[in-house]
């Protein structure tokens, strides 16, 4: 079985989050990038049929030369090989149809992509590589066993899961469940060591398929002050509700 997992360069939540050039570029001084988490969840499990039913594990990125540090690590994780598409990436169409082409010309049996990312959590790549490759899609994934060509999978739906059985190709969108954090790996030293030997390969584009670009970025204002009201003060409470707070 062949897997290929798409990786996610994101900013690491507790990073401080800053715009220049006018709040029209997103501000990359002191910000540390780590694997998209939901992606990091697609990558432990693919390593676990790596280990249980000798895949072979590639993974994915479209970005610039910085994100080869996070290719490297999913690389020390465990994947065999690591794949960059040269291209900066500005939108969700642009990433699906540079991923979709290398999936045309390159097999896998099972495409891993993580259900959104955590920086714009747009949540659209996986589906439109689906849509462009024509390979059955099972977002929010849950539980994933494969025996053969065989699938069976669950999802997330609203008030419980759904059970899916399927067969390979087979493109998911996944996310906590698949593992649980407690199972996510930290690459050791042997690990840190080999992905230094393993192939990264650089695939330059010659089309931009981007067709959206966002104008200026705006931080969430800083919430106010909290007013803390007695228990025994419910009259006081209706009235700021009412007058100041304009809820009721």
């Amino acid at each position: 079985m062949k897997i290929l997992v798409c990786i996610s360069h994101v900013p690491d939540t507790t990073s401080k989050i800053n715009f220049s050039e006018n709040n029209t570029v997103f501000d990359k001084t002191g910000v540390q990038f780590v694997i998209n988490p939901n992606d990091e969840f697609g990558l432990t499990r693919a390593i676990w049929f790596k280990e249980k039913n000798n895949a072979v594990v590639h993974v994915i990125n479209v970005g610039l030369s910085d994100t080869e540090s996070t290719l490297r690590k999913a690389l020390a994780i465990g994947a065999d090989k690591a794949i960059r598409i040269n291209h900066n990436p500005k939108d969700g169409h642009s990433v699906a149809k540079y991923i979709s082409n290398y999936i045309s010309n390159n097999s896998y049996d099972l495409i891993i992509a993580g259900r959104e990312s955590i920086d714009y959590n747009g949540g659209m790549v996986p589906g439109m590589i689906s849509a462009f490759t024509d390979i059955n899609f099972i977002d929010k994934c849950i539980d994933l066993n494969i025996s053969g060509d065989s699938v069976e999978a669950s999802r997330e739906i609203e008030g419980g899961k759904e059970n899916i059985s399927t067969k390979l190709p087979l493109i998911i969108g996944g996310q906590k469940g698949l593992v649980e954090e407690s199972d996510l790996r930290i690459p050791n030293m042997r690990g840190i060591m080999m992905a230094r030997k393993k192939e990264l390969e650089v695939v330059e584009v010659n089309k931009d398929y981007q067709s959206t670009n966002s104008k200026s970025f705006e931080k969430p204002l800083p919430k106010g002050e909290v007013t803390l009201i007695s228990a025994d003060e419910i009259d006081k409470l209706i009235d700021l509700l009412h007058n100041e707070a304009k809820a009721i």
